[in-house]
């Protein structure tokens, strides 16, 4: 039954890498921890590991469109690469609860955001 969650919430994932532009995350981080008992550190890296094949998918139909500007994210690619490698270290550094603590603050600040911005755009 795990097997299949796991399969459904990597769909809903992958759909929301391509749809929104998000790595998927959002909802896997939570999902690993709370419906598949991972711990904080085995459930991030669990999901940046799931973000490589997604990610490039979703690159490509999009490339294949003419959509994006490739210079631009290679250069913030490599630059976010060492940014990850620091945060991975850091990630590793601090307790789970405090990890998850970030985690949560993390998503709240967002949600928070994109809903007040959703209201303040005109119709």
């Amino acid at each position: 039954m795990l097997f299949l969650a796991l399969v459904a919430v990597g769909a809903t994932a992958g759909v929301l890498a391509g749809l929104l532009g998000v790595g998927g995350g959002i909802l896997l981080v939570p999902f690993l921890v709370l419906a598949a008992g991972m711990t904080q550190h085995e459930a991030e890296a669990t999901s940046l590991l799931v973000i490589l094949p997604t990610a490039l998918a979703a690159s490509v139909t999009l490339r294949r469109r003419n959509v994006g500007d490739l210079p631009v994210a290679l250069a913030v690619g490599l630059v976010g690469a060492a940014g990850a490698a620091a945060g991975a270290l850091l990630a590793l550094s601090l307790p789970g609860s405090a990890l998850r603590f970030v985690f949560a603050i993390l998503l709240a600040v967002v949600g928070i955001r994109l809903v007040r911005d959703a209201r303040a755009q005109p119709r």
